[in-house]
């Protein structure tokens, strides 16, 4: 019992790390919205000045957003069937990991004995991505992703995540009405 705990408590940990990495992902959509009428769209400056992030953080995303809305065969315009908006969450995550680790064998005092308390901090972020229908002034989409933030000073790394969120939660629009 005693190896099965130490081997299980590592497992556990790495099954955690590696579950950080995933964004997950669900949306929203007004039904009686014309998704195949909506060909371009526009930034919609106030909503997106509410988010509570970085102006350098709000860039990347609406880069990220204009990439993705291009791929998908948009295009920006002055007078737009869609605007974007985004909004922000965070909130702070702590998971601790109690395990057992060691062994004692026999009487006396074994330095390799105890038991182990891991403690691991992260952020856990939200990014939120409305599509209003210009017309009757409306949300006709939301999408949301929730992900773990990197604390990273690396740029790249930050931006590279900030793609990802952005492409899983567009990889939603439009809705699969079909299926409905």
């Amino acid at each position: 019992m005693k190896k099965l705990k130490a081997f299980i408590v590592p497992i556990m940990a790495l099954l955690f790390l590696s579950s950080c990495v995933s964004v997950r992902v669900a949306s929203d959509y007004d039904k009686e919205a014309d998704f195949d009428s909506y060909k371009t769209y526009a930034f919609y400056k106030t909503g997106i000045d509410k988010a509570q992030i970085s102006d350098l953080d709000k860039k990347r995303i609406l880069k990220a957003i204009d990439a993705e809305m291009s791929t998908r065969g948009f295009t920006k315009s002055q007078n737009p069937d869609l605007l974007v908006s985004i909004f922000t969450k965070e909130k702070e995550k702590i998971d601790i990991y109690n395990g057992y680790w060691g062994g004692s064998y026999g009487w006396g005092w074994n330095p390799y004995y105890g038991h182990g308390n891991n403690v691991y901090s992260r952020t856990e972020g939200s990014l939120y991505i409305d599509l209003i229908d210009t017309k009757n002034k409306e949300l006709v989409w939301q999408g949301k992703g929730v992900g773990t933030l990197s604390n990273s000073q690396n740029i790249e790394k930050k931006e590279q995540r900030i793609r990802e969120f952005v492409s899983q939660i567009l990889q939603k629009y439009p809705p699969n009405l079909a299926s409905n």
